[in-house]
């Protein structure tokens, strides 16, 4: 599944070509993705202008005056801009026509979902979804850092891995990164959350943001179906430390990786350089 810096990197690569431009119509091949598509979709966001496009957690938010159309990549979703004659392929679901400005030509945006574990779905002005209203802080904000993490993690036996993967804690970190800056910090994914001390926890909020950075400027991570607007894929996967190395030597000390599975993921960490 397309993690925060995947969702990031769509978001930075759709942005120049729909931000102050109208969508002129929208085509819907089908009528629902993981959920159904809302009838605001079809019915308001022509002859509408996209005034931002955001992200929240792993979700992309197409701001409008009238509203925000609201995506989910899912397991294999992709948004490309595409010229308006581009053949359409299998498993293209939506298309939006995106009217030219200046001497830039009409585009359309072309959401494709092999697995349809995507979504489509709006949000009217004023409002939350309520998908987004239990949100944790954003890892990048000045709202997430070590004393954050060590007074939400008082008194909780679950795991440091699932703990930093509830998205009520912090939004977007997902299992490829929560496993990088675990073994960045040297703090096992098994720990108990109520037991990481401030000192480690502030290392583990320093990794994350170091990681996904990183990452977000590398492209992402190439794992399964992700692949940029562009049409590039990422290329953070050939530098994951342990990520899907289980059995492999550690990079630092060289014994086996340990593999296991933790909150029905599967997880990979040092026995030796992770306590």
């Amino acid at each position: 599944m397309p993690e925060l810096p995947e969702v990031e990197t769509t978001r930075r690569g759709l942005a120049p070509h729909l931000e102050g431009r109208r969508i002129a119509s929208v085509t819907l091949r089908r009528p629902d993705l993981r959920w159904p598509i809302p009838r605001e979709i079809s019915d308001l966001l022509p002859t509408s202008t996209i005034t931002a496009v955001r992200r929240r957690a792993k979700y992309l938010l197409m701001d409008t005056e009238i509203g925000t159309a609201i995506w989910h990549l899912g397991m294999s979703g992709s948004m490309r801009v595409l010229p308006v004659d581009t053949p359409v392929r299998a498993h293209d679901h939506v298309d939006m026509l995106i009217e030219g400005k200046g001497r830039s030509g009409a585009r359309v945006l072309r959401f494709n979902d092999p697995r349809r574990f995507g979504c489509l779905l709006w949000q009217a002005p004023g409002e939350t979804h309520e998908l987004l209203r239990e949100l944790g802080p954003e890892p990048l904000s000045d709202d997430f850092d070590g004393d954050y993490l060590f007074e939400r993690s008082r008194g909780r036996n679950v795991a440091v891995k699932a703990f930093l993967m509830d998205q009520k804690i912090v939004v977007g970190v997902g299992n490829i990164y929560v496993a990088e800056a675990l073994f960045a910090a040297g703090v096992s994914p098994t720990r108990a959350a109520g037991k990481v001390s401030r000192e480690r926890y502030a290392a583990i909020a320093r990794e994350v943001r170091t990681i996904l950075d990183y990452a977000i400027r590398r492209g992402g991570t190439t794992l399964r179906d992700f692949i940029s607007p562009d049409g590039a894929p990422g290329y953070f996967e050939q530098e994951l430390s342990v990520y899907g190395r289980g059995g492999e030597p550690c990079p630092r000390c060289g014994r086996a990786l340990k593999q296991s599975m933790l909150a029905q993921r599967a997880t990979t960490w040092c026995g030796h350089c992770q306590k």
